[in-house]
């Protein structure tokens, strides 16, 4: 019963870091898309809308300190964007 307790456990922090990674992911597209629509001078209400979608997703511990770093980082560049368009 331990052991099946334990395994679980494991799948637990595999799944919350796969979810973490993924909403990662998901941040880092929105970013580049509102670079190009940036720069394209076309930025819209979804793509702002997205990005703070995206936030929302990279909250909470992993479990894994260097990714929670990094997830921390790209929610920081995330709500500076959002700051700069008036969304935070």
């Amino acid at each position: 019963m331990d052991a099946l307790l334990a395994l679980q456990g494991v799948e637990d922090l595999t799944e919350r870091r796969k979810r973490a990674v993924k909403q990662g992911r998901k941040a880092l597209d929105v970013l580049e898309r509102l670079k190009i629509s940036v720069l394209d001078g076309t930025v819209d209400s979804s793509t702002l809308g997205n990005l703070k979608s995206a936030a929302e997703g990279l909250k909470g511990s992993t479990g894994d300190p260097g990714l929670d770093a990094v997830l921390a980082e790209i929610e920081l560049r995330v709500e500076v964007e959002l700051a700069k368009a008036g969304r935070s």
